[in-house]
């Protein structure tokens, strides 16, 4: 064995804090950004069917989960909105006292430091569940364009401090870059979901959100899962219009374009930890199949290290609190 030349690797493994110490992607409770359901009426707090440990509030309800939201260090909150009333082309989306609107005014009053923001779709909105104004089954993309730019508007009028696209409607960067810049609201950033597939990751979210299609699905404006370069000619359109920040959505299946994306473009990525990413874990770990702890830390840390430099994730709360503990 004397005569073998080989590198000793294992050096740099031998205990848990020599692991620590060469650690290269460390997850950092600054880094997530956590999806709140808001939903209009009184006293509701209800959970998430297919999500267990996620749930719909009430405004009259949002203080209880705003206050472990901010204990827990996080910063920035997703606020997606469940309306009473739905209509052909989502009023309720761009309404001036929206539930989105109220919950980021409810937020920025009592909670001025935490970052809000704001989902800009319709599709919670609309009676048929798609996101953009339909014509027959055809969903039209350009006339959707002038009601998401009233959207965004609205929520920065509500205090939003980043708005977040997520139509997949072609030119909906620019047209809400524009909105936002005449209504005065130069400063405010846009997070586009640049990169957003058509998957099936999604289906529980649709319950939580109740955004599910009415007829057809989404695969005329969303991305085929089997592209790539695709992916980048949609970054780069969006990067040209004024994108502040690119998501990649889903992040687990696709974290060869968070690499792709990483690698191109010098704006902050984001990986969307997804419904169904999120519920497949929550189900294994209920019947005892998994460690719910170390593989969603191993789950996480794969998104940060293929290089989101933030995560919107289900599992923020959690994580921070096992964060929070190891650092005691």
């Amino acid at each position: 064995m004397n005569e073998l030349q080989f590198k000793r690797h294992r050096r740099l493994r031998q205990s848990p804090n020599m692991r620590a110490l060469v650690r290269e992607t460390i997850l950092n409770v600054n880094d997530f950004i956590y999806p709140i359901f808001a939903v209009e009426g009184e006293n509701i707090k209800q959970e998430v069917s297919s999500m267990p440990g996620v749930y719909q509030f009430s405004l009259d309800r949002l203080q209880e989960e705003m206050d472990e939201v901010v204990s827990l260090g996080i910063k920035s909150v997703l606020l997606f909105g469940i309306p009473d009333h739905k209509d052909a082309v989502g009023t309720e989306a761009y309404h001036s006292h929206g539930i989105v609107q109220e919950a980021t005014r409810f937020i920025k009053q009592h909670y001025p430091d935490v970052l809000v923001v704001a989902d800009t779709c319709l599709c919670e909105y609309t009676d048929h569940g798609h996101c953009g104004v339909i014509e027959g089954e055809k969903v039209l993309n350009d006339a959707s364009l002038d009601l998401l730019v009233k959207t965004a508007v609205s929520q920065a009028e509500a205090g939003a401090d980043i708005i977040a696209p997520s139509n997949m409607m072609d030119g909906f960067v620019v047209a809400i870059r524009k909105g936002l810049d005449e209504a005065g609201f130069e400063d405010v950033p846009i997070m586009s979901y640049a990169v957003k597939y058509a998957s099936a990751f999604y289906g529980p979210f649709r319950d939580a959100a109740d955004s599910a299609p009415q007829f057809g699905d989404r695969k005329s404006y969303q991305m085929d899962p089997a592209n790539r370069l695709e992916a980048l000619r949609e970054a780069e359109s969006d990067v040209e219009e004024g994108a502040d920040f690119l998501i990649v959505k889903p992040t687990l299946s696709y974290l060869d374009i968070v690499r792709d994306v990483r690698n191109e473009f010098r704006l902050p990525v984001v990986g969307y930890n997804v419904s169904g990413e999120y519920s497949l874990v929550k189900a294994a770990a209920l019947n005892g199949w998994v460690d719910e702890k170390t593989i969603v830390l191993e789950m996480l840390t794969s998104m940060k290290r293929a290089g989101c430099d933030l995560i919107i994730t289900y599992f923020a709360k959690d994580v921070a609190h096992w964060i929070s503990n190891s650092d005691k």
